[in-house]
């Protein structure tokens, strides 16, 4: 399999119709499945398996988890109208730190399922006059609606997905 490619080289257009909303939603909430799916009965040792400095599968994992509150957070940006979406840690200081790979994998799982259902109950209800709400994004340095976080936010998913399938599957 060849390379995951790298996240912050990722460019994205943002051009599709913002009745889209619900289908990403319901992309979002399957992600939880699918990652328990993808790491059921990988061994510890795979798991947590590190190569050149890299993150292993538990840490994307980890990460992903890592990551909910700051989407939430811009979330919220966009139901209180603020003028730029909450900016990132480029660093992942976080995920660096959170000693992933010392944490039982069904925790990190666990505590993500948890997280995730609590943004995508909090997407659920948000007034669909919103959906095409417009905030800057930090990096991007691009406009950004809300169904765009949603599908940033799947993307991003995406991206750990493949990678960890990659990690379990050399």
């Amino acid at each position: 399999m060849s390379g995951v490619s790298l996240w912050y080289e990722r460019q994205f257009e943002f051009a599709f119709p913002a009745d889209l909303y619900p289908n990403l939603c319901i992309r979002l909430r399957g992600t939880p499945a699918r990652l328990e799916e993808l790491v059921r009965n990988c061994p510890r040792g795979i798991m947590t398996s590190k190569e050149e400095r890299k993150w292993s599968a538990q840490e994307h994992v980890g990460h992903l988890l890592d990551l909910e509150p700051l989407w939430l957070k811009r979330l919220e940006d966009f139901v209180d109208g603020r003028g730029e979406l909450s900016t990132a840690d480029l660093t992942n200081r976080k995920t660096f730190e959170a000693n992933h790979n010392g944490q039982a994998i069904e925790n990190i799982l666990s505590d993500f399922r948890k997280s995730r259902m609590l943004f995508i109950a909090r997407a659920a209800v948000v007034d669909a006059a919103l959906y095409s709400r417009v905030l800057m994004h930090p990096r991007l340095q691009k406009p950004m609606r809300l169904v765009d976080h949603l599908f940033f936010v799947a993307e991003h998913d995406d991206h750990h997905l493949a990678s960890v399938w990659g990690l379990i599957y050399r």
